[in-house]
């Protein structure tokens, strides 16, 4: 349950309070990461995930660089640091538990693309979301920012879902 609410007054608002979440989402992406390389059997899934990294540290420094902006615009706003990202901590804790269940190391594979795929969908959404707000706003360069980001995230779910069609017949195989 919320004790207090937000109360966002117009869109702008919104879209700050939305871009704090995604930066949470990220940094808990980044804290992940390392430890699906290491879980990985994969040595294609190992690579895709050190590269999410690299791309989604770099996620971070563009949300912070729009925030950045807003705050500079409004030197009156509040805190531009992260606001916790419940959906991702749950993603992350349903993954936890999905790997930790698979025994076969392949199994253990497919389970990491399943998990990854919806951690880039939810990705997906919210920097959609965002990018439209953004360019409701008027902020183009931020949207601009967003859709690279968006694109990413897309490029990252499609990488998945190649490794996915050859990895998926092995866990199949699994006893």
């Amino acid at each position: 349950m919320k004790w207090i609410s937000e109360d966002f007054k117009n869109l702008s608002e919104l879209f700050v309070n939305q871009l704090r979440v995604m930066l949470s989402a990220e940094e808990q992406i980044v804290r992940e990461l390392p430890n699906l390389v290491i879980r990985a059997t994969d040595s294609e899934l190992q690579q895709a995930f050190r590269k999410h990294l690299e791309e989604s540290e770099e996620h971070i420094k563009r949300l912070e660089r729009i925030l950045g902006e807003e705050k500079s615009k409004n030197p009156a706003a509040d805190a531009i640091g992260p606001v916790k990202c419940k959906t991702m901590a749950s993603l992350g804790a349903e993954a936890e538990e999905m790997i930790l269940d698979a025994r076969d190391e392949w199994v253990r594979d497919v389970a990491l693309i399943a998990a990854a795929q919806r951690v880039e969908h939810y990705e997906m959404a919210a920097y959609g979301a965002l990018r439209q707000w953004a360019r409701l706003l008027g902020e183009h360069g931020m949207a601009d920012l967003l859709d690279m980001t968006l694109k990413e995230e897309g490029h990252a779910d499609h990488l998945l879902s190649s490794i996915a069609e050859r990895v998926n017949p092995k866990a199949k195989r699994a006893a």
